[in-house]
């Protein structure tokens, strides 16, 4: 860390700076210059907020200089993290990852035909949402347990994986028997609890960022799983909220490469949430491919116009189906391959 004094600091507002620095655990060097003190703190200290030093006395201004998250950092895996599933599919490798489905298990005859199209559209993963808790208690809420049992038996009849999203801890043990892959919403990015429970399972997790979430935030939330021991993880960009209402977010396509920078995670991205409107899930599609994602995250509904949830940003299937065609032109480009 460094903390950079104002030019009017006294030497009694330098004491006091470094007392706190040395009672944290930092080594610190002083240098004194014509008109600026400078304090480096060197060392690894268990915590600090970097913002307590702001507002200290003759303080112009301090900086971290290394990561606060030490497993989910670049360089705690410089090759990157692969994850292998049971059917041989590999997230994070070169091949460009396709989960589509509906965004809720509505019956047995719809999951069914979605599955079937996901896969003729080159789908590896099928998603659905099993729970589905609204912003209206009067709205669908999802099938539950049976929408589980569903989501396995047309992915095993498809040859699809099934990603599903867990909302409470409760769920885990439940979701077990069904499921390849967790899938973490928005809203529970920041569920400290629910995340420190699925970093002591050995099931893949999919982890989506908050909508008002940093990136340093996406990261320490993954800190929390990973520090269980569950490697298996992966990052989804999926938008934010923004001053701008045309779309339902904003999708942060630059955030891709910042966190394919920053972590040795597999990234993917979610145009669906990402911007809320169907026609423009494709573009943000090939963008995100562009621009480093490991794989997409998409809604895709057999008739999005009679869709239980989310029918206005779901793909028609012959959109999926046009959007992948074009992807594994693009893939190329960027030297990969969409599997």
């Amino acid at each position: 860390m460094i903390v950079a004094m104002q030019d009017q600091a006294t030497e009694e507002h330098i004491q006091l700076v470094i007392e706190r620095m040395v009672e944290l655990g930092f080594n610190v060097h002083r240098t004194t210059g014509a008109t600026q003190t400078i304090l480096a703190g060197v060392g690894t200290p268990g915590h600090f907020d970097v913002s307590e030093f702001k507002v200290l006395g003759g303080v112009y201004d301090a900086y971290r200089i290394s990561s606060p998250y030490k497993l989910a950092g670049r360089s705690f895996r410089p090759e990157g993290t692969t994850i292998t599933f049971s059917n041989g599919v590999v997230v994070g490798g070169p091949q460009v990852i396709i989960m589509a489905g509906p965004c809720s298990v509505e019956s047995r005859e719809q999951i069914l035909l979605s599955a079937k199209q996901v896969k003729a559209a080159g789908a590896q993963f099928l998603r659905g949402g099993a729970f589905k808790p609204r912003s209206s208690p009067y709205s669908f809420q999802g099938m539950g347990l049976e929408g589980l049992k569903l989501l396995r038996e047309v992915g095993d009849e498809t040859g699809l994986l099934v990603i599903t999203e867990v909302m409470e801890i409760s769920q885990i043990e439940l979701m077990l028997p069904y499921i390849d892959c967790f899938q973490v919403g928005a809203r529970n990015m920041q569920n400290f609890n629910l995340l420190r429970e699925l970093g002591h399972v050995r099931t893949p997790v999919l982890m989506k960022r908050g909508i008002s979430a940093t990136i340093e935030e996406v990261l320490l939330s993954a800190e929390y799983i990973l520090s269980g021991g569950n490697y298996d993880l992966i990052l989804c960009e999926r938008g934010i909220r923004t001053y701008e209402t045309y779309t339902r977010n904003t999708m942060d396509i630059s955030a891709i490469p910042v966190l394919k920078k920053l972590t040795h995670l597999p990234v993917m991205g979610d145009p669906s949430h990402g911007v809320g409107i169907r026609d423009l899930v494709p573009p943000m599609a090939l963008a995100s491919v562009a621009a480093g994602a490991d794989g997409l995250l998409m809604e895709m509904h057999p008739n999005p116009d009679k869709a239980m949830s989310d029918g206005a940003q779901s793909l028609y299937p012959e959109q999926l189906e046009k959007l992948i065609a074009q992807l594994r032109l693009l893939a190329p480009v960027v030297g990969r391959n969409v599997a």
